[in-house]
This record gives structure tokens, sequence and C-alpha cells, in this order.
């Protein structure tokens, strides 16, 4: 046979295994009318720890026809996912080219090649694997879709399954969830943020980061300029307006703490169309008292303040179980979850981990630093009263909150070691190491911050907060069960002792005397941001750890709200009540009033100038001690 023959024949049989191929992957379509007919919201029910429902929620929240939807919503999603749709048959080559070509130069994935009819067949037939199999089988649904259906029809079916975040599929579940409106009533700057949700829905929801989801949307406004669909005067108006959300009331009475499990569950079982059952770590009794206790708090002495907004974390020290988040004041007002996404300075709240690696370092409680003006290449901190102490203990620096020794310490220790300390204990946001690290000048969440107090209340393990225990199907089929953490020890017993030592002297006759409750041993921090523009008091008993932040969205001051009012009142009037049925347990390796904390023999050794006297004071070797720290100013 000649080689023309035989090309011939491999030709045909190629050709006979292709259509082989086509003929079986259609005949595995499931019909794509049936979307468009009963296109009814899977129900989700998330129960509390204890087997109560939380609140009953569908993912999508109705089907809107794409002739009713504004025009400019249209164009801002096929001007970022696929300016070619009304013309190509379903694979834009050219624009699969052009997406490989910047992927390339840039090193890395930039842009997508996959059409908007691309995207339909992986939601409707595919499972995310990236096999040549699964890329084959996109291709045919592809072109059966284009087949099938009026380009119209296609737009319509993605604009009402595509997932945006938050729990939504949908733009009409997300204009909803977002702005409190229809999607048919959307405003041009919203389209944009709706659409620039596309490329990844949980980073850029406005929800999560109103920085991202702006910054995102003006990317969006930027394409629509640049394939002709708006002007350039159009997108700068748009994009010159600020992004303000407003959730449509919900029904359930824990909006926050839902809408966490809502945009968790992609990423814990992917997308279901199966009626899910959700268990939660939620103690419902708790999570209202904490909402109701903030509400309270905020429309009172906040009003009168100038504090604005809150948020709340309850966690169980030993597990990292969430008993209650609060991300706000109203949910109906503003579903911006300041608890798990807002980044805020935690002023001297941060001072814990500064101690902690100081205690590490050598120190003990009751090592003697020099309250005295400091001077770091210009930088000088001063304290809260602007007044100085002289010679304290560090239990007494920590328990009143002193500036200077903590920045001392940290000069001493190194920021690095300061940093990677906080890091160790949970604190997942990046941290600056330089001097002002002491003062808590690095932004951090409110769960992380509170999470990384719990070593303190559980012994020493590191916890990783969370608020999913187990998800199944309506009909039983387990789909995600949590393992139990496994991360271990992060601190030694002997500075765990020496931690509750000072911090349990901060709720006892420091700056958190408010958040003091009867019976039960306590410690915590209290943190103020310059001109109050942020206050906070993150505190635990051996039950539970709890983060409060008081503050405003705007970032504009309160009134001499400070860390040890507002937010210490607020810790005290949650943990009284979670207290309301537990034993008091004293915290770990507590020893009893007036006996002093004897450290390690390294402590002894490395620094003999320190040594307890009466009042915690170093009685001895002052010289040496003043070699080690008094050249930051101290007198």
């Amino acid at each position: 046979m000649g080689t023309a023959k035989l090309g011939l024949v491999a030709s045909l049989f190629g050709m006979l295994v292709l259509a082989g191929a086509v003929l079986f992957f259609i005949s595995r379509v499931p019909d794509p009318l049936l979307a468009t007919l009963d296109d009814r919201p899977p129900n989700v029910t998330v129960l509390a720890a204890d087997g109560s429902v939380l609140a009953e929620r569908g993912l999508r929240r109705g089907h809107i026809r794409v002739d009713v939807l504004p025009d400019y919503l249209i164009k801002a999603v096929l001007a970022t996912e696929d300016r070619r749709f009304y013309d190509h048959w379903g694979v834009d080559v050219g624009g699969l080219i052009r997406a490989s070509y910047r992927n390339f130069r840039a090193g890395s994935v930039v842009q997508g090649g996959s059409t908007i009819t691309q995207q339909l067949a992986k939601n409707l037939f595919l499972k995310p694997e990236r096999t040549v199999m699964r890329k084959l089988e996109e291709l045919v649904y592809t072109a059966w879709l284009e087949q099938r259906f009026t380009k119209d029809e296609i737009l319509e079916l993605y604009l009402n399954r595509v997932y945006l975040g938050g729990g939504t599929y949908g733009v009409e579940a997300a204009a909803r969830h977002y702005f409190g409106r229809s999607a048919r009533d959307v405003t041009l700057a919203q389209s944009a943020v709706i659409a620039g949700l596309l490329k990844a829905p949980s980073r850029y929801a406005p929800t999560r980061s109103i920085k991202a989801a702006s910054a995102r949307a003006q990317v969006v406004l930027d394409n629509m300029v640049e394939a002709g669909f708006i002007t350039a005067a159009e997108a700068q108006k748009a994009g010159q307006q600020p992004l303000r959300l407003q959730a449509k009331g919900d029904a359930t009475g824990f909006p926050y703490a839902v809408d966490w499990v809502a945009e968790l569950l992609p990423e814990y079982v992917g997308h279901h169309d199966d009626a899910l059952v959700v268990q939660t770590t939620i103690d419902a009794r708790l999570q209202r008292q904490a909402q109701e206790s903030l509400r309270k708090l905020l429309d009172g002495k906040g009003r009168k303040l100038h504090a604005g907004e809150g948020a709340v974390v309850v966690l169980d020290p030993n597990t990292g179980a969430v008993r209650a988040l609060v991300g706000g004041r109203s949910y109906k007002n503003s579903p911006y979850d300041r608890a798990l996404n807002a980044r805020r300075q935690p002023g001297s709240a941060f001072k814990p981990f500064v101690y902690l690696a100081a205690l590490e370092a050598g120190y003990g409680p009751g090592s003697v630093a020099i309250d005295g003006p400091v001077n770091i290449r210009g930088w000088k901190p001063s304290n809260y009263t602007n007044t100085y102490k002289g010679r304290v203990s560090l239990r007494y620096a920590l328990a009143h909150s002193i500036n200077t020794v903590a920045v001392k310490l940290t000069a001493d220790v190194g920021p690095a070691r300061v940093a990677q300390t906080a890091q160790r204990l949970g604190v997942n946001s990046k941290l600056y190491a330089q001097p002002s690290l002491a003062l808590g000048t690095s932004e951090v969440t409110l769960v992380e911050l509170t999470g990384a107090y719990a070593p303190f209340a559980n012994g020493g393990a590191r916890v990783l907060p969370h608020v999913i225990t187990h998800i199944r199907t309506e009909d039983g089929e387990t789909l995600y069960t949590r393992q139990r953490s496994a991360v271990g020890r992060v601190v030694a017993p002997a500075h765990v002792a020496a931690m509750n030592e000072m911090m349990s002297a901060v709720v006892r006759d420091g700056t958190g005397r408010r958040a003091a409750i009867p019976r039960h041993p306590a410690g915590g921090k209290t943190g103020t941001t310059q001109n109050s523009r942020d206050a906070w008091f993150v505190g635990y008993t051996a039950h539970y750890v709890a983060g409060i932040w008081i503050g405003n969205d705007d970032n504009s001051p309160m009134q001499k709200v400070t860390g040890g009012s507002l937010p210490a009142e607020l810790w005290h009037d949650i943990m009284l009540a979670a207290h309301k049925d537990k034993r008091p347990t004293a915290l770990p390796s507590q020893r009893g009033p007036g006996m002093p904390w004897q450290g390690s023999g390294a402590v002894a050794s490395r620094f003999p100038f320190l040594g307890n006297g009466p009042n915690g004071a170093a009685q001895r070797a002052r010289p040496l001690f003043q070699r080690v720290m008094g050249f930051f100013g101290g007198g």
C-alpha cells in the first residue's frame, strides 16, 4: 500500500475516531433546556453547633431575562470576558492566541482564553479537572450549545448561573446581595463591580475588600472604554463614585456568620445543585448576645463618641471553633464583614507578641526597664499620657501599656523576631519588621488577632479559627468533615505562665480593668491607634477568647475612645453572658496573687541584674541593665 493510501486510511480512521468521540460526548449531554425551565436554588440549611437551625438559604435567587438587564451590565461582562461573543462560533481562536501570547510574556496566567460559551459548558456539564479529555469534552459541548441556543439564550444562561461570591449564583443574586437591588436597576459603577467578580469572586467580592473590588471595577471600566462601549468621561465618572454596599434585608438573624459559611462552600465542596446541610461551630445564644450587645453599645455610647462601627469574634481557645462572629452593627446597611476582612492597625493589642519575644530572649515579668524618652533615628514615640514613670517592671509596663518599653524591647530582640513570634501564633497578615511594629502599626484582621491570643488560654497550642465542621447532602451523603487541627505547641509552658501573669494584670489593675468579669480569671490587652481611629480589646479566659474592634469605616477619629473604654466594656458584657453556666477555671500555670514568677535558669544566668523585689522591681546590677537597654534613651 502506497504512502498516499496509508495517509488517506489514517485520516479516515482519525475522522471516525473523532466523530465517535463527538457522538459519545453528545450522548452524555443533559438537556440544557432543563436549566432554563427549572432554575430553583438548591437549599442550604445551616446548623448551629447544637444542631438547631441557624438559617435556610438558597444559593441562587431567581432567574432574570437578559432583555431586561441594563445594556452597560451586559457590555461590562462582554468587555471583560468575551468581546467577540456575538461573532465567534463558541471558540475565539484569535482571542485564544492573544491570551496565550500575553501569558507567555508575563510568565503566568494573566488572561484567560475561554469564551462565555466555553465557561457555560464547564459550568453545566464538566468537573474541574485539567485533562486533555476534559478539554475535548469542553469543545464538543461548546459547539453543541452554539447550535442548540441563540447567543442571547447562551448569555442569559451564563449570567444566571455564574458564581459571583458570597454564596450567590447569577447577576440577580449578586446585585441583591451586594447592593440591595435587582440587577435590572444597577448603575454603571455597580455593573463594573459585578463584572469584575467573574475573574476571582472571592478575591474581588466587595464584602471582602472594597479596595480590591473598586480596583478591579476600574479595570472593567477601562476595558469598556477600550472596546468602545462607553466614553472615557463616563468611565471616569463611574470610577469616582464611592462603592456603597447595602444588602437586601436578610431573613436569618445571623447574616454575617451565614455569609461566611456561604462564601466557604464552593471552596469546600465545589459547585453543587443538591440541597446541602452544613454543621457549624456557632453558638446561637452567644451569637445573638454578641450582636445585640454591639448594637446596643454603638446606638448608645457609641453615637455620642462618634463610634460608628464594630466587630466581634468569640472562639473556643482549645479548638479554634468560632462561637460567635459579628461583622458590623447592621448587616442591612452594610454586609461588609469587618471581623473577617477589615485590616486595621491593632495598636497596643499587638504588644503581647513583643513581650513574648522578650520572654523567649531571656527577660521575665520582673525585669526592669526605663520608661523615658526614646529616639530611634529621629522617631520619638511617646506614651498615651505623654508622661514617664522611670523604672518599671515589664509586668507593670504591659499592664499600663507603656509604649517606650515595648519599643525598647522590640529594638533589643529585633523587629523580625517580634514579627516571627506573632506569625507563629497565628497572625497571617503581612507584618513590617521595623521599630514601630511594637506599637501595632502593621494592619491585621480581628479574627486572626483573636486566634493568635488562644495559645495563652490553652497552654501554648496554636489554633486555626474555623466555622464549618461537617457538610452533607440532604440525603445524608457526607461531602466534608473537618479533621482535628494538628498545629501543635508554639509557646513553652513557662512562657505561657509568664504571659498570663502579665496579661492578667492588664485586666486586674491595668488599662483593661473594665473588662474584668467576677470570679473568672482573665487576661487580655487593650489597643488604641492614633487619634482614636481604632480601639481594640482582645482577651481570654480558660473557656473563651474574644476580640472586639470599634472604629469607623472612613477611618475618622472617635472622641477619646480607647481600648480600655468601649471595647473593654463590650467584651465584659459578652463574656459575662458567655460564662453564665461556666465554672471558674484558672488560666494555664497561673499562680495566686503575690506569688512571684521566678523565671527560668536562663534568665538568671544571662541577666544577673534581674530579680524580684517587693514590687517586682529589679534590685541589683543596674549598670548591666543600663548597658542592655539604657542606650535607647532611658534614664
